[in-house]
């Protein structure tokens, strides 16, 4: 057996840090993103017995990864074991502690992991480093998300909030979802389809079937609509687009302003499209609508609020960067050909990609929750605003490949039209100056680093 031991001092209590992991979206928020990873069953608790059923996908190979919880001491520890799996054996205990060594009386929490390889010595030979190295850097995240969460939620959340979210299965959806219930918020996903328990209320965006609004929910997310890059901006991809869109979050306002307890935040998924394309200009959250099918678009998605604000609903526009994960959207797509090494700029790579990570995108959302003192658009990205040039090659270097493989702007073009221009050749230089002056403490604030963190090429 081979000893893997990584503590973290906590900004809370154990018990509070224990509370964390004991709620339902704690394993999706220690998930290494760059892992090849499906959650094929989750318990309702970490109590002994309860079991979790991973795949993983070790190179074309897949491995279901059983683990059961053997050992529950609520606030100060528990244990999982791997039932079946890639390693001979696998004993996780979690442990949460008051360390006293320097007088300080500091939480900590020290994880400590007992394995064996198969095949015994020559499996230690062969990817006894290597899984040192992977299992320093997966806890080296796993602490780095556990400690932003919790100081998080320590800002944010004196009191347990009802959220009512929509589009709650997509990359950004999901992923807030995880978050808000680590922080004891409870979590309505308002979905299309028929309502499958009691955590689920249906909602038609087109308005024509009857859905009514869970009771006393103090925040409305609204995530959902037609994914503007999901293709060729032909006419009737337009349509769908302004219909989703516009047609989505006028219904959702006038439903909130019918509402008998009507909540006191509605926070929408908007874009800097707005923008438009603006070449080297700074831009800020009080800056013109650009020009452009997109600008035109999200003009009208930001006015279709105007039932919630008239019903005195305070309104947030969230305009989202290039929100940046493995998971989906442009990082994603981008992956695959520069890991082979047919990677480089986009166009003349001079304009500007303003960005944000996903945990910053989600965490951003939960801030300006409960930030009453916040209202009308504001801009989700980082400070660290990069041209596609800088973008392109700082990706290659994180992945140790070249980026010597343009796309052409007339290719580009050819193959997308209009949405080309507006998505992937257009310049927006953005500002977050509204969460700036709000005190917001970006997670990933560099490119290089976020990109990393979200790729595993960091040092444990």
């Amino acid at each position: 057996m081979t000893t893997f031991t990584k503590q973290m001092a906590l900004p809370v209590s154990c018990e509070e840090a224990f509370q964390w992991h004991e709620r339902s979206g704690a394993l999706d928020r220690l998930m290494p993103p760059w892992e090849s990873v499906t959650l094929l069953q989750r318990g309702e608790d970490i109590d002994v017995g309860t079991q979790v059923v991973l795949k993983h996908r070790i190179g074309p190979f897949p491995i279901k990864w059983v683990a059961e919880h053997t050992e529950y001491v609520p606030g100060r520890l528990f244990r999982d074991v791997q039932r079946s799996g890639p390693f001979s054996k696998w004993d996780h205990l979690h442990r949460f502690e008051i360390d006293e060594a320097d007088g300080s009386a500091q939480p900590v929490l020290i994880d400590e992991v007992d394995y064996a390889l198969p095949m015994g010595p020559i499996g230690r030979l062969l990817a006894g480093r290597f899984v040192r190295d992977k299992l320093e850097t997966m806890f080296a995240f796993r602490h780095r998300v556990t400690l932003q969460d919790l100081l998080l939620h320590k800002i944010c959340s004196p009191t347990p909030l009802h959220f009512a979210v929509t589009g709650s299965s997509g990359l950004v959806g999901s992923a807030l979802c995880a978050l808000l219930t680590t922080g004891g918020h409870q979590v309505t996903r308002m979905v299309r389809g028929e309502a499958q328990n009691d955590g689920e209320c249906f909602w038609d965006p087109s308005g024509q079937a009857a859905w009514g609004f869970p009771d006393e929910t103090d925040v409305v997310i609204h995530l959902g609509g037609k994914n503007i890059a999901s293709g060729r901006w032909t006419d009737s991809r337009k349509r769908e687009m302004l219909e989703s869109r516009v047609r989505g979050t006028t219904v959702l306002s006038e439903k909130l302003s019918e509402s008998r307890s009507k909540p006191k935040t509605l926070i929408v998924a908007s874009a800097i499209g707005y923008y438009g394309d603006r070449g080297d200009q700074w831009l800020d959250e009080g800056s013109t609508k650009g020009d452009g099918f997109l600008s035109g678009l999200v003009q009208d998605w930001e006015a279709s609020t105007a039932l919630a604000e008239d019903a005195g609903i305070r309104v947030v526009h969230a305009r989202l960067g290039i929100v940046l994960s493995t998971k989906g959207g442009a990082l994603q797509k981008m992956l695959t050909p520069f890991r082979l090494g047919g990677g480089g700029r986009v166009g003349n790579g001079q304009q500007y990609w303003s960005w944000i990570s996903l945990n910053d995108a989600i965490s951003a959302m939960l801030y300006l929750a409960t930030n009453t003192d916040v209202s009308g658009p504001v801009n989700l990205v980082s400070p660290d605003v990069v041209t596609n040039g800088e973008f392109t090659a700082i990706l290659a270097g994180v992945l140790r490949r070249p980026a010597l493989l343009p796309a052409p702007a007339f290719l580009l073009r050819t193959v997308l039209g209009e949405m080309a221009d507006e998505l992937l050749l257009a310049s927006a230089r953005v500002r977050p100056d509204v969460l700036t002056a709000q005190n917001y403490a970006f997670r990933d604030r560099e490119l290089e680093q976020t990109l990393r963190w979200e790729l595993g090429a960091v040092n444990g």
